[in-house]
């Protein structure tokens, strides 16, 4: 038998590969993961997790507007950036050492510093060291997609937001996917004056058409400016470091940051897959059969880098699956036919199942069941927001096929909701269950 260095050596230490090196070194293999940059990978350091720290520190503001509703008085108010981003990031710090303990608990060397794919069984670090390994698995993740255009090295994206030295007045955020309307979201309610453009007239493209319709009403209310089919054409700096920003034909308009949130690729710049004879697909992405496995049979692949589904909980997903396939006697892939999914807008929405349109094509006779109502938080604090609760089903057996959301803390209901989506209930089922009164949850049972 060839002795290898490691049994599994992993490329990238973030959500995916270090659930895998755990688990791998669970079943008894000698375990090895580099990292570049930060272990945690994009969701822990630089995406859902810091995130949605700063969504629930923005939520203050409309808290605090609504206050007096309730009889709290509440004055001298003021928002310090530099307090929010420091808290955040020392979380980020929080949260990497947690990660880095959990890899040396469960005994997996971990190298900081690039490693590349040598051959199908070997790995050089950026140090110049060879590694040798029975398995080789790829967990190098996404990044941010910059377009081409005259001036683009002045923007930003999603990786650089978390640092900005002040709070901008002025931002303009080019995209209208889901990255793009989280962090729209935050700078509005921060104060700031928010300038969405994108190349077509469609945001967050994938989720149920009449959720999507709500978000755009609510946050243009809510002061979102958009500029539908016009991307960013050039971005010029002043002297005085603000920027001019042209879309389209249009005459420039004036910015302090400009975000590009335009989607991301597979990170596989450099990764040296051709040395173990796997070819890239069209977008950079790693290519991989049910159970993870690249063209050559030594190296896997998971996460962002397959281009598959980009979730964490998918990437951990595919991570445990491919440890408990060459190490723990189980070989199993992972399903994509039910994955729940949240924006953290404002207000949010969640989604599980076929939207409306995709349940007629696929079965054709369908019903759709609405809930559009003002949730009692709202209606106390004068707010005319409304949330709006869609169940598709298919006429047919009564299967619930879909549920799509919009409102308050949308995305924690959606997550018992989606159970429901998962083992295949019925709307009967749904009409058989007592509501719980009064919630905003209690709509998902009462519509008739």
């Amino acid at each position: 038998m060839t002795d290898y260095d490691y049994d599994l050596f992993v490329i990238g230490a973030g959500s995916g590969g270090v659930r895998a090196s755990r688990i791998a070194a669970s079943h008894g293999a000698r375990v090895a993961v580099a990292e570049e940059f930060r272990i945690g990978g994009t969701c822990v350091i630089r995406g859902c997790v810091p995130k949605k720290l700063l969504v629930y520190g923005s939520h203050f503001a409309e808290e605090l507007q609504d206050a007096s509703h309730y009889g709290w008085s509440v004055s001298g108010m003021s928002f310090d950036w530099n307090v929010l981003r420091d808290t955040v990031l020392r979380d980020v710090d929080r949260l990497e050492a947690a990660y880095t303990v959990t890899l040396d608990n469960n005994k997996v060397d971990h190298f900081k510093e690039r490693a590349e794919v040598a051959g199908p069984n070997t790995v050089t670090l950026a140090s110049g060291r060879d590694i040798t390994a029975k398995y080789i698995l790829i967990a190098t993740g996404g990044w941010p997609v910059m377009p081409h255009f005259e001036g683009n090295e002045h923007c930003i994206t999603s990786n650089e937001v978390f640092h900005l030295p002040s709070l901008p007045k002025r931002v303009v955020v080019q995209g209208a996917g889901y990255i793009a309307m989280e962090f729209a979201g935050i700078f509005n309610a921060l104060g700031c004056h928010v300038t969405v453009v994108n190349r077509s007239e469609t945001l967050l493209r994938g989720y149920d058409e009449a959720l999507r319709d709500r978000l755009l009403q609510i946050t243009m209310a809510r002061g979102i400016e958009y500029k539908f089919n016009c991307p960013i054409k050039r971005v010029e700096k002043l002297a005085d470091d603000s920027l001019m920003v042209t879309v389209g034909d249009q005459d420039p308009f004036p910015a302090d940051v400009v975000l590009v949130a335009t989607g991301r690729r597979p990170k596989t710049d450099g990764l040296g897959l051709e040395s173990a004879g796997i070819a890239l697909g069209k977008n950079g992405e790693v290519p991989v059969d049910d159970f993870s496995k690249t063209s050559c049979d030594s190296i896997y692949a998971v996460g962002d880098v397959t281009d598959r589904v980009q979730l964490t909980p998918i990437a951990i997903r595919e991570g445990h699956a491919v440890a408990d396939t060459l190490f723990g006697g189980n070989p199993r892939s992972t399903a994509y036919d039910c994955i729940p999914s949240a924006v953290f807008s404002q207000p949010p929405l969640a989604s599980v199942g076929l939207t409306e349109g995709q349940a007629r094509n696929a079965h054709g006779n369908i019903k759709v069941f609405t809930s559009d109502f003002r949730p009692m938080k709202n209606v106390f604090a004068s707010r005319q927001e409304r949330g709006l609760y869609k169940l598709v089903v298919d006429a047919g057996t009564d299967r619930i096929l879909g549920i799509h959301m919009i409102g308050p803390d949308a995305p924690e209901i959606l997550q018992a909701a989606a159970i429901a989506v998962q083992a295949k209930l019925t709307k009967a089922d749904f009409d058989a269950t007592v509501a719980l009164h009064p919630s905003m949850a209690e709509e998902l049972v009462l519509m008739r």
